[in-house]
């Protein structure tokens, strides 16, 4: 079936309405999901993949749930997927943690354990077990209450708060041995500059980038593998040299964007200014290479928050 199909329209215009109407829990999904892998381009994949879930899901229910909390429940599950898929060894398993009775916090203890999360860089989480990373995110870093952390992590409340509070404690423990190290002052949280040299930077990457900034259309398109796959994240998906040809015409338009090589939570990227001008990019490009021609195309431009929670942000000067 083509785009044109009034089925298939049908269903996108479906889903650009569920979309919108999530719009504002988006960023914290992403945030939450962030943490949980310690990529931004990981937990927008984990976004991408609840949002998708949770569409189709809601065609087989009579009523429409909460959505704040059943995204979160959606997410934290595909988190901890995510996690198992890639066998990342954690020394205690979600449903491991204690459940013995804990003393509230006070107020400053509550706002100090806040500033250290919300502060903390996101490679930071990944060395939290699960069960008190998802805790510490949630409550510090997103808000919730203890009953809305048992909830999303379907454990009791006590073992909710047995998970914060060890979570708090190797959060808390890390940090100072980050800052004994001589590591970056809490107050910045990621590595952000222009510190790509030349020589890290792979050529493909390197001839991209030229081409593009030399507005040299003919050249990128000419890189363009006749099996190109390109993912417009949160918006379109394309297959083919002739399809994805296209996209490269969307981006001939723009003529004051400029491109950099770099680094995003230690990816090798293309990074975006929409003006040459700007202090900070917009966002970023993953591009896949075989055979000296771009095989695969994932642009996170329409999704504005992508680079708000990254840990290492680099590019290379002009």
């Amino acid at each position: 079936m083509s785009a044109s199909d009034p089925v298939v329209s049908a269903l996108h215009e479906g889903m650009r309405g569920f979309l919108s109407l999530v719009t504002g829990i988006r960023p914290d999904l992403h945030r939450y999901c962030a943490r949980m892998t310690g990529s931004v381009a990981d937990g927008e994949d984990i976004v991408q993949d609840t949002l998708a879930r949770a569409y189709y899901a809601l065609s087989e229910m009579e009523t429409v749930p909460e959505l704040r909390p059943w995204l979160f429940q959606i997410a934290h599950n595909r988190a901890l997927d995510h996690l198992r898929r890639y066998e990342r060894r954690m020394s205690e398993p979600l449903d491991s943690v204690s459940e013995s009775a804990l003393s509230e916090a006070g107020d400053p203890e509550e706002l100090l354990a806040r500033e250290q999360a919300t502060q903390a860089a996101i490679s930071r989480f990944v060395e939290l077990v699960p069960a008190q990373r998802s805790a510490v995110i949630l409550k510090d870093v997103l808000g919730h209450s203890l009953s809305e952390l048992a909830q999303l992590m379907s454990i009791s409340e006590s073992a909710a708060k047995a998970a914060l509070h060890r979570g708090r404690e190797r959060l808390q423990t890390l940090s100072a041995e980050s800052s004994a190290s001589g590591a970056a002052h809490a107050g910045n949280p990621a590595a952000i500059g222009k510190s790509v040299v030349a020589s890290e930077v792979s050529p493909s990457i390197a001839r991209y980038v030229a081409l593009f900034n030399a507005r040299d259309w003919d050249g990128v398109r000419a890189l363009l593998a006749e099996d190109v796959r390109l993912d417009l994240v949160s918006r379109a998906k394309r297959n083919g040299r002739s399809e994805v040809a296209s996209y490269v015409g969307n981006y001939s338009q723009l003529t004051d964007w400029y491109l950099a090589p770099g680094v995003v939570d230690g990816r090798e990227v293309v990074i975006v200014f929409r003006k040459r001008s700007d202090g900070r990019p917009s966002y970023f490009i993953e591009l896949g290479f075989s055979g000296g021609l771009l095989s695969t195309i994932k642009d996170f431009r329409y999704v504005p928050y992508i680079l708000a929670e990254a840990s290492r942000l680099e590019w290379s000067a002009s």
